[in-house]
Formats: C-alpha cells, sequence, structure tokens
C-alpha cells in the first residue's frame, strides 16, 4: 500500500464521515475497513465520500490526529495554575487513564501502532497530539508550582511530565494493552495514580 495521496476537503457533511469511519477504523481496522462501509456508517454516498477523502488514507490519519488530539485536549483542561499541585496531577492523570483503558484509546493505539510502518508521518502526528501535547501542558504547570514554591527547582520539566505520565501507566495499561485484563475496578486504578503522585512527589515536592 502506497502512501495517502490526494488533498482533503471539508464539506457540510464533513463531520458526519469522520464519525463513520471513527467507528468503523475501530471495529475492523485499515485493512477491514471499507469505503462501502465507512460510507453506510456515515450515511453518506461515496461519491460524498471521495470529494472530502479522495484517499481511504487520509481518512484514516484524520481520523487518528483528531481523536489524539481530542482526547489530550480533554485531560489538560483539568490544569488549573492556581490549585495545588497534587490536586491537579490527579485530576490530569484520571483523565488520561480513562482514555488509555477505554475501547476507543486502546484501538486508536493498536491501529496506529500497526499501520505506523505503512505511514510513518501516522507516527508522528500521533505524537503530537497525544503525548507530547499533554507534556507541553504539563511542564508550564510544574514551572508555575516550582516558582510557587510547592516544587523543588526541576532540571528537566520535560522529562518529569513524562515520567509523571508514564507513572500512571503502571501495570494496568500493559495488561489492558494485551488483553489480560482491562475491566479495572476504580479503587485498583485509584491505587496506580496514588502511587504515582507519592512516587512524583517524592522526588519532586518541595517537602520531600
Amino acid at each position: 500500500m502506497n502512501a495517502p495521496v490526494g488533498e482533503i476537503k471539508r464539506g457540510r457533511k464533513f463531520d458526519q464521515v469522520l464519525e463513520g469511519a471513527r467507528k468503523i477504523f475501530l471495529a475492523d481496522g485499515f485493512e477491514g475497513a471499507s469505503v462501502d462501509l465507512i460510507a453506510k456508517e456515515a450515511g453518506v454516498s461515496k461519491a460524498t465520500l471521495y470529494s472530502y477523502f479522495p484517499d481511504k488514507g487520509l481518512l484514516f490519519m484524520e481520523v487518528a490526529t483528531c481523536e489524539c488530539q481530542r482526547q489530550a485536549e480533554a485531560a489538560v483542561t483539568e490544569i488549573d495554575p492556581n490549585r495545588p499541585v497534587r490536586d491537579v496531577l490527579r485530576l490530569v492523570a484520571e483523565r488520561m487513564q480513562d482514555f488509555m483503558l477505554s475501547d476507543l484509546g486502546r484501538g486508536m493505539f493498536r491501529i496506529c501502532v500497526a499501520e505506523s510502518g505503512r505511514f510513518p508521518e501516522l507516527g508522528r502526528e500521533f505524537y503530537k497530539y497525544g503525548p507530547r501535547f499533554v507534556r507541553d501542558s504539563i511542564v508550564p504547570f510544574l514551572e508555575n508550582a516550582t516558582a510557587r514554591g510547592e516544587l523543588i527547582e526541576i532540571e528537566d520539566p520535560e522529562l518529569a511530565a513524562y515520567q509523571f505520565m508514564e507513572l500512571c501507566k503502571a501495570e494496568l495499561w500493559v495488561k489492558c494493552l494485551m488483553g489480560l485484563e482491562c475491566d479495572f475496578t476504580p479503587e485498583r486504578r485509584k491505587k496506580v495514580i496514588d502511587g504515582a503522585l507519592d512516587m512524583f512527589l517524592a522526588r519532586y515536592g518541595a517537602g520531600a
């Protein structure tokens, strides 16, 4: 399969097409998602779909990047620079967990990884609108908290942000991604977040 060709064009039913494609891609993957199925799910004709997306690869990339951006933005809306560090990071962690453990989050991640060899730019976009977007939103908060005296001076705030993001995924993400277990109780999810906060603040908290 060659790289996607053509240009995306927007129209009245653009969002409708994206939503239909999102459902089909997550259910059937890239290869199994036919244009006929996507058009049917979106409630449009194939001609309309092709008028917006002349290549299925372009449609897939748009769905993936839009979904990553939407979920990342939902997570960082919880960042209030004036609230205590533990409270803000807990809210961000909860939003991150909600997405990554959901059917949508797992499905999108698997598809992006599976198709990154076919579409190298997809990996770059996934990273840009997912992990990097969250990191870039956490870093200013950490710097602000340092200025307020809640955190010690952090030599590498970007690394610290990544460290916190990874701590929030401990055990749960790997088991869920590999299909071993996904239905974690609220208590178990909270335990992971509590541990992430305790470890992060033990390293960077001003009172540690």
